[in-house]
């Protein structure tokens, strides 16, 4: 396109210039002066002379400059780019026991969680928290602006001991809001409290595209701490988890002394016998161990339709034409003058 205007606006040019030439050949009413020879040699003329050339060669110039500029934009100059997505083929659900035994730990099990977060690229996330039922936080999902927003009001509302609020001054209101507004949902069984196995068992339900070849985790964070009569235990829960070929990684979110209690035994010997990792939340090792396993698993990727991105950059071009507009009605002026 800019080759063919160039082109034209010399062959433009080049044709007047020559009809011009004619037409002065041609004119007989020219009316000469006689003893005017001189002038040639006349400094203020030949400067005026050599002034009024340059000018009509600057007009010449900015002309086809400004017509160059405006064959270019007329062209629509654009950038393209090819984008092919990686598709993730991974599901991991964060299952969380939000159940008095566990308030202290929570807000740091959910740092943890944003940490894991962090680190995923294309895989799908879901938050499930249980006390003595289940609430969905958010379903699988790729959308890992919501994922963190919603971890951190997880954090903000589990971050401190709802045992310390006070509850008649009214100094805690905005606090005990957050956090009941989070943990709705969850004590919908008044009959027990923290019953693990059946928290676990709702995690497994999130899972969808059952046919899909995907890998899918689940990320539990519990103390173990069982208060009433579960419907599924944990090894049964387990069990269901296995079934539907999950697999199923541990964080024990009670204090290191109560490691080898015989409620953090059974959560380590349930989560190792189906092949997950098992950490303390607080060992440093938590995140890039669960972080490396659930990426070795199925690390397949499906490409998706390439996307042909078509931008529009006319900005440049567009500044040439102003500016070789700009500049000829300058000189245009200028050469009138």
């Amino acid at each position: 396109m800019w080759v063919a205007v160039v082109v034209a606006v010399a062959v433009v040019g080049a044709v007047a210039w020559w009809l011009a030439r004619r037409r002065r050949v041609r004119e007989r009413d020219v009316l000469w002066v006689a003893n005017t020879g001189y002038l040639a040699t006349v400094p203020a003329f030949v400067s005026w002379v050599r002034r009024y050339r340059a000018l009509q060669g600057l007009a010449a110039v900015s002309l086809l400059t400004a017509v160059v500029g405006a064959g270019a934009v007329a062209a629509r100059p654009v950038e393209t780019d090819v984008v092919v997505d990686r598709l993730g083929t991974r599901d991991i659900v964060l299952c969380l026991d939000v159940s008095g035994s566990m308030i202290e730990y929570d807000g740091a099990v959910l740092r943890v969680f944003s940490e894991l977060v962090d680190s995923f690229e294309g895989e799908r996330i879901a938050l499930s928290i249980f006390n003595s039922s289940s609430r969905t936080v958010f379903p699988l999902t790729d959308d890992y602006a919501l994922v963190q927003e919603e971890l951190q009001a997880g954090v903000e509302a589990l971050d401190e001991d709802p045992a310390d609020f006070d509850y008649t001054g009214g100094s805690d209101d905005a606090d005990i809001l957050v956090f009941t507004t989070f943990t709705a949902g969850t004590t919908a069984n008044l009959a027990g409290a923290s019953l693990i196995g059946d928290g676990l068992a709702s995690c497994a339900l999130q899972f969808d595209e059952g046919a899909a070849d995907r890998s899918r985790s689940i990320i539990l964070a519990t103390d173990n701490y069982v208060s009433g009569e579960p419907i599924y235990t944990l090894p049964q829960a387990a069990d269901l988890v296995s079934s539907r070929g999950i697999t199923l990684h541990g964080v024990f979110g009670g204090s290191a002394r109560y490691e080898g209690t015989p409620e953090e035994t059974e959560y380590r010997q349930v989560v190792e016998a189906g092949g997950g990792l098992y950490f303390l939340a607080d060992d440093p090792a938590a995140v890039q161990g669960i972080v490396d396993d659930v990426v070795a698993q199925q690390a397949v990727e499906l490409d998706a339709t390439p996307e042909v991105i078509v931008t529009d950059t006319p900005t440049a071009w567009f500044l040439v034409t102003v500016a070789g507009v700009g500049l000829l009605l300058v000189v245009a002026w200028r050469v009138r003058q």
